[in-house]
């Protein structure tokens, strides 16, 4: 089957997905993850944003603090794949990664933007589906004995499974104030 026009900037969802980091308990791409999607360099994305810094208020995009940047090289392990960064990045939500694509006004973005959007829709829904089958586990568990051992450990085996986080990430990164 021939490919479609739209499909010439083919990129795995996958790819997409691995780039995409919880931070402030937003789900974001970074400024140079998404310039490597878009096909452009990241300091020519910046300045397009800023060029057009009307259209990315606050829920759109956002720079990450120099605490949260140390935080996020230190789990990556590797702070060599940053470059030498002198300034923390960007972050881009779903709507911000949109945006993006239309003020590079180049046709990669605009084509890349669909998987980009994709792969945020298919985070969104697998984070549903587990809740959904969280919130099923509990009803089951509330109609069950509370004598039979081994359908308690196997319902903690499920949970446990279900707490194990994505491959290669750490714990989300960002500022969480301490509960006094």
């Amino acid at each position: 089957m021939p490919r479609k026009k739209t499909d010439s900037y083919l990129i795995p969802v996958d790819r997409i997905e691995g780039a995409i980091r919880e931070i402030r308990g937003h789900k974001v791409m970074l400024d140079s993850d998404l310039a490597g999607l878009y096909g452009v360099e990241t300091g020519a994305l910046v300045r397009a944003v800023k060029r057009n810094i009307e259209r990315f208020p606050g829920d759109f995009q956002f720079r990450l603090t120099k605490h949260e940047f140390d935080a996020l090289r230190s789990q990556s392990g590797d702070s060599g794949q940053w470059g030498g960064r002198r300034y923390p990045p960007y972050a881009f939500t779903e709507h911000g990664a949109v945006m993006a694509a239309s003020v590079l006004k180049s046709k990669r973005a605009a084509e890349v933007s669909v998987f980009v959007v994709r792969a945020f829709v298919r985070m969104r829904k697998m984070l549903a589906d587990r809740r959904e089958v969280a919130l099923k586990l509990a009803e089951i568990e509330a109609r069950i004995s509370k004598q039979d051992v081994k359908v308690a450990a196997l319902f903690d085996a499920i949970r446990q499974l279900m707490r194990v986080s994505a491959p290669g990430r750490g714990r989300p990164i960002g500022f969480r104030p301490q509960k006094r």
